[in-house]
């Protein structure tokens, strides 16, 4: 059974910085993908950035320039670094994880609340 562990939410002011981290307990295969989505209240969810396991990286173009995914050596590890944070960007923030054998085996983390707010 695969677990996503969010943590590093709170609260924070607008242009400041916070840095997300997702562990992922008890895979026993590599992950193709790692994310972050994100849910704003009366919203859908949205991706935010995902990293793929050659390293390659995709961020929505809200986040451009101001967020960073990486990931551990593991690749057990998924970080969002997140500076010059806006109002916009108050959401749960939720990890996401990509197994793909003969079919995908999508995973999540149970959420982490940011609010940017002064």
């Amino acid at each position: 059974q695969v677990e996503l562990v969010e943590s590093g939410g709170g609260l924070v002011q607008p242009g400041g910085s916070l840095k997300l981290s997702c562990v992922a307990h008890g895979s026993i295969f590599s992950f193709n993908r790692m994310g972050w989505y994100r849910q704003a209240p009366g919203k859908e969810r949205e991706l935010v950035a995902r990293i793929e396991s050659d390293g390659t990286a995709q961020y929505v173009d809200a986040v451009k320039g101001r967020f960073t995914i990486s990931n551990n050596d593991a690749k057990d590890i998924v970080y969002l670094e997140m500076n010059n944070v806006k109002p916009d960007d108050t959401a749960v923030y939720y990890c996401y994880a990509l197994v793909v054998l003969h079919m995908e085996y999508p995973y999540w983390g149970q959420g982490t609340q940011v609010t940017v707010s002064s």
